[in-house]
């Protein structure tokens, strides 16, 4: 049987493939959420699907207690390679599922899902995702969700797209199914050494109706949502993220 494509495309070479979400990217990023989203959280913070740690790292950085995980084992030991995170995030990245968070109820006092690190597990993988998110937040913690933004992504989705750089060459091909719910991307990637993998990328969109419903089944809270890591307002037509923002 087998691996599910989540499996098969986060490897290794995956900072290949998403050369600029480098750590540069990620400290801009934590810049707006470090200084307006979680200034005066209570506690750790959980970077859940951490992949190689680089907000994980940024995080550390701004003066957070953070731990990470991540289901690939390839991108967590790839960690290292960001300079000052051996001394950092020493300890604190560790493989797991999201469904099953290795973590005591009300351990954290925020929890981040960034990068469109939801979506991938099906109905129920997902709704198993999100319980376990709720659970390890304290009562009155925060919890950050970075996702696409599917009325964006269905306007204005490039049917096919290729690069080459570094001595890579990385073709896609996308698509839409399940009535427009779901982006498929069919990667084609061939390395400097010639090796050639692909998969299958699929990914649930979620509208922001569904969302809130989903986070209300669950004791959370939408208190807000942004249409970028800058705080820009959002825009249900025009953004092309959604950055949720949800207290339990």
């Amino acid at each position: 049987m087998s691996a599910p494509w989540y499996v098969e495309a986060f490897r290794g070479d995956y900072r290949d493939v998403y050369a600029h979400r480098n750590l540069a990217a990620a400290r801009e990023e934590v810049r707006w959420l470090a200084g307006e989203v979680l200034a005066g959280v209570d506690g750790p913070v959980l970077d859940d699907c951490c992949g190689f740690g680089r907000h994980s790292l940024a995080l550390a950085e701004a003066g957070f207690d953070v731990f990470g995980i991540d289901l690939s084992l390839d991108l967590l030991a790839s960690s290292g390679e960001m300079e000052g995170a051996r001394d950092r995030l020493a300890g604190r990245l560790s493989q797991a599922d999201m469904r099953s968070l290795p973590f005591a109820d009300g351990s954290f006092g925020a929890v981040v899902n960034l990068f469109t690190s939801f979506g991938y597990l099906g109905d129920t993988g997902d709704a198993a995702a999100l319980d376990e998110m709720g659970r390890v937040l304290r009562p009155g913690g925060t919890l950050v969700m970075d996702l696409m933004n599917p009325a964006a992504i269905r306007r204005g989705l490039r049917p096919s797209s290729r690069e080459e750089r570094d001595g890579i060459i990385l073709e896609a091909r996308r698509s839409l199914e399940d009535g427009g719910r779901r982006v498929v991307k069919e990667v084609h990637l061939t390395l400097a050494s010639g090796e050639v993998r692909r998969w299958r990328e699929e990914v649930r969109m979620y509208e922001p109706t569904e969302l809130d419903a989903l986070m209300g089944a669950r004791g959370l809270t939408v208190v807000g949502r942004a249409g970028s890591f800058g705080g820009e307002p959002f825009d249900p037509e025009q953004a092309e993220r959604q950055v949720v923002l949800a207290r339990s």
